[in-house]
């Protein structure tokens, strides 16, 4: 795994080597954390590293840490500039993934969130894909159900909530698929393990709500604005049955590390004829080209390095 060089941590850029927090820190202790998951994309030919909607990225960010009672003097606009000041530093020119994350900081045993120091720090890895069969995958329904918002809320990159996802991609890939779909509570298909779900059915591209304890994707809210901007697609937003997937036309899955992954088989059973798409190939090659500031129409989502 490729690292960065330095990283941001407790409000300046030093030596990844020295970005260290003890154990007995809050944050590693009980998963008082939250992140984001954010992107850059290397143009070859223009010679120039796009960072993918990092102020959407941020506010959403921002919104996490005031879920988890954290207090920060960071905006949107300073987190940006903090960024581009860490990817200037080790100048990269490739395809990179960035981690932002505010933590609780005090040393020592407690569970709470009030009365605790918060903390941010950032670190960047070259990009690896997130799954490798990402035109044909293979996902099955998960036996373990989606973290609930009264129990932890979906909606925010909360580090311990991720042990479900974990719980999730793990059994699966034991089992020998790609990816998995979660249900909610009520018995609704929510996410992936860690991406966000559509599907064609009845040329409708259809996604779970953002009440049916989804995160509130940022690639998902692109490819929706996508699908209906350049592809005049009707767009619902209503939650899905289990049984609705198996006699749909298409699916795929979205998410920043993953983009766009076409699913072509539910457990066993075949999504339409079993292919990638013609929606979703669209919408892959579309995304792909925004990513690298490709499209001058959809700029504005891009900041240069």
């Amino acid at each position: 795994m490729d690292l960065s060089k330095h990283a941001f941590f407790e409000g300046k850029i030093v030596p990844l080597a020295d970005a260290k927090v003890n154990i007995a820190t809050h944050g590693f202790l009980y998963g008082t954390s939250v992140f984001g998951g954010m992107r850059s994309y290397w143009n070859e030919e223009k010679k120039r590293l796009f960072v993918f909607r990092p102020y959407d990225h941020f506010r959403r960010l921002l919104h996490s840490a005031r879920m988890m009672a954290m207090q920060t003097h960071y905006d949107e606009e300073s987190l940006i500039q903090l960024t581009l000041d860490l990817l200037r530093t080790d100048n990269w020119q490739q395809d990179i993934y960035m981690r932002p994350t505010f933590y609780k900081a005090d040393m020592g045993i407690g569970v709470k969130l009030h009365d605790l120091k918060d903390e941010f720090c950032m670190f960047v890895m070259a990009y690896e894909p997130y799954v490798k069969n990402d035109t044909n995958a293979h996902v099955t329904i998960s036996s373990w159900r989606r973290i609930d918002d009264n129990v932890i809320p979906a909606r925010g990159k909360v580090a311990g909530a991720y042990a479900n996802s974990a719980l999730i991609k793990t059994d699966a890939n034991r089992a020998g698929f790609d990816e998995a779909l979660v249900l909610d509570n009520n018995g609704h298909i929510s996410e992936g393990s860690a991406m966000n779900i559509f599907m064609l059915r009845d040329g409708i591209l259809v996604t779970p709500p953002v009440t049916d304890n989804i995160l509130e994707g940022i690639t998902r809210k692109s490819i929706i604005e996508l699908a209906r901007n350049e592809l005049g697609l009707t767009v619902m937003e209503r939650s899905i049955d289990r049984t609705e997937t198996f006699i749909c036309e298409e699916m795929f899955m979205t998410g920043t590390a993953a983009q766009v992954i076409a699913v072509t088989k539910i457990d066993h059973r075949p999504v339409g004829a079993g292919l990638m798409g013609p929606i979703t190939t669209k919408l892959r090659t579309m995304y792909e080209n925004i990513l690298r500031g490709k499209n001058s129409r959809y700029e504005p989502w891009n900041v240069v390095v």
